[in-house]
Formats: C-alpha cells, structure tokens, sequence
C-alpha cells in the first residue's frame, strides 16, 4: 500500500512553506502475487517422463543345458565396438571378431540366426556381456538391434575374466 507522508520545510524568509510528500511503496502484495505465481507455474509444469524399455524376465532361475553350437555372445568394448563369437570362449565354433554397432551387429545377428537356424533348427541364443569400459546406451542399442532382428532368446550377464582377456588382445577394453 502507498502512503504519502507529509513534513512541514523550513524555509528562511517570508515565503509560504511548501509541503514536501515522501513516498513510500508496500511491496507486500507485489511478493506475495510473485510467489503465487511461481508457485503455480511449479505445480502445473510437467517433468520429463522417464522412458524405459520392458524388460521380460524369465520365470524360472534354474536353466536347462543349451548346445553351444547355439550361443553367440557378445561382449561389449569402448569406442562403440564389441566382440563377437559363437560357442564357448575356450572353444568357439567361429573365431572372434570385432564389429561395431551401426551397421556390423544387425547384419552379423541376422547372418549368424539363418545359419544356426539351419545347421540346428532352433533360434539361436545371445548372451550380452557388458565391459567394463562400455557405455548405458550400448546395451541399450544392442537389446533394440535384437529386437529389431526377432532374436526372442538373449541374456544380460556379467563379463568373465576370459572375455575381458579377450577384449584386451583386440584393443576394445
């Protein structure tokens, strides 16, 4: 609320005194409306939304033998790359290679699912092994390329000295 204060000048001689008016504003209102406002604004504002992608997790935790022949794995490196075999470590059915993400891993999952197709008549199983050196997103294009290429059997496990070894010998880790 504005006042008006009024004081009598002192003035030397025979003149009228004038009046002097001080002003003085009450920003009370002024603040209160400010925080009503930002408060508003708070409440009605919407956050980001979280994405996340469905992860379906087996029922049971005990797994049945699985032929290596069917297994491809996949152990992710730095630099966007990973190593790829098929088999066990100790003895792959083909040689490691590396590959990357953008054009290497969709061609190299779906070459490798015609062939164990044919060789086995099965779909072929892929176990995702994370390095220590790869990123988040990594594993989060290599779940997309599986489900761009329909690979219904894949597992995210925890990378073995043997392929962290293995990612050494090929300049990944």
């Amino acid at each position: 609320m504005a006042e008006l204060n009024e004081s009598p000048a002192k003035n030397a001689g025979g003149a009228k005194p004038r009046k002097k008016m001080s002003t003085r504003v009450d920003l009370t209102a002024m603040v209160d409306l400010a925080f009503l406002l930002v408060t508003f604004f708070m409440l009605t504002t919407s956050l980001s939304k979280p994405k996340a992608m469905n992860l379906a997790m087996p029922d049971n935790t005990e797994p049945g033998p699985v032929a290596a022949s069917r297994t491809v794995t996949l152990c992710l490196g730095k630099d966007n790359q990973l190593v790829y075999y098929r088999g066990e470590i100790d003895k792959p059915v083909d040689a490691p290679q590396v590959i990357g993400y953008q054009k290497d891993l969709r061609h190299t999952l779906l070459t490798t699912a015609q062939k164990i197709k044919a060789e086995t008549g099965k779909d072929m199983i892929v176990v995702i092994k994370p390095g220590e050196h790869s990123v988040y997103g990594n594993v989060v294009n290599t779940i997309d390329e599986l489900n761009i290429t329909r690979s219904p059997i894949y597992a995210v496990t925890e990378i073995t000295p043997k392929d962290n070894d293995l990612l050494k010998q090929k300049s990944i880790f």
